[in-house]
């Protein structure tokens, strides 16, 4: 299986990176991970690069705070779903500042939220990375999900 995880601005915190840099390394035991991080633009450039980003023939998710809550079993049994459906790639979208362009979100085939809360791209890139890791362990009855 293939994950992109695409999201707009850098991570500048030093802690936070690296934190984000554990969990790809983790992810990448159990599948290719790509971590495109786009500078944020104006909203036509900004949804350009986006698009350019995305593969294929993929299952793109929009991270959006009011898409579909699930908690770490049901993203765990969605990611099993995603493993086997044929897509080229599971695609991640986090937007920077100002969200996801509307066309982008919109072109998504599901959107997924993270909380309740609007969070920072940077918080919610780590949220992610670390809920696909775990949502891998689960799938595959391994200790680090209790």
């Amino acid at each position: 299986m293939r994950v992109v995880v695409v999201s707009v601005g850098k991570v500048k915190e030093a802690g936070i990176a690296e934190a984000i840099a554990d969990y790809e390394a983790r992810i990448r035991r159990y599948a290719k991970l790509d971590a495109v991080v786009l500078a944020d633009a104006p909203e036509a450039e900004l949804t350009a690069r986006f698009h350019k980003a995305i593969p294929p023939q993929s299952q793109v998710v929009a991270l959006e705070v009011n898409g579909r809550r699930l908690t770490s079993p049901g993203l765990a049994d969605w990611v099993g779903r995603a493993e086997h459906d044929g897509k080229t790639a599971l695609v991640f979208l986090i937007g920077g500042a100002y969200g996801l362009p509307r066309s982008v979100s919109e072109g998504a085939s599901s959107k997924l939220s993270l909380s309740d809360l609007t969070l920072p791209h940077r918080l919610a890139r780590l949220l992610l990375v670390e809920q696909i890791y775990r949502a891998f362990t689960i799938l595959r009855g391994e200790p680090y999900s209790h």
